[in-house]
């Protein structure tokens, strides 16, 4: 890297929460002042409007430049800012659009009973079966779980609904 070529790195690390993303940090230790950190959208690099800021204020701090989308950003810069924070807002808008949207449409499924988890590994009668075997006492829980190929976790979770009289269903 020489001086007059500033460095450029990139920020297009997977969608992550705003804790604990590693490839953002990783992007913000490697650049120096004079390098610019090129990201293809804003909601790639924060999460939230001040998430944004803070980062905006970061790279500020440490000299670095900020390319969008191939459009270069320079938060010192008062109209820079301002461009920064309108696009910062939409991201968060486009992002709790499509967080509620996906709220209403498992709502939607749910209500229509399209949306029920996960199927369960044995039938009623299967579990039914597989109590009775248990309480004869010639079956083992090993045993059992050869018997109708599941694991151990499923035996014991048929075993505990069965004692507390609940609806089985097991996954």
């Amino acid at each position: 890297m020489n001086a007059s070529t500033p460095a450029l790195a990139c920020a297009s690390s997977p969608a992550m929460k705003t804790s604990g993303r590693p490839g953002l940090d990783q992007a913000l230790a490697a650049v120096r002042a004079g390098d610019t950190l090129v990201v293809p959208k804003l909601d790639r690099l924060a999460r939230s409007v001040p998430d944004a800021r803070d980062i905006g204020d970061t790279l500020v701090t440490r000299g670095v430049r900020l390319s969008l989308g191939g459009t270069i950003y320079d938060p010192a810069d008062p109209m820079s800012k301002m461009f920064f924070n309108m696009l910062a807002v939409f991201a968060e808008f486009e992002a709790d659009l499509l967080r509620m949207r996906t709220r209403e449409g498992m709502a939607t499924a749910r209500a229509c009973g399209k949306l029920k988890g996960k199927k369960p590994k044995l039938t009623s009668r299967q579990q039914a079966e597989l109590t009775r075997m248990h309480a004869t006492g010639e079956y083992t829980i090993a045993d059992l779980m050869e018997v109708f190929s599941v694991g151990r976790a499923t035996v014991y979770r048929v075993l505990n609904r069965a004692a507390a009289g609940s609806p089985s269903l097991a996954s």
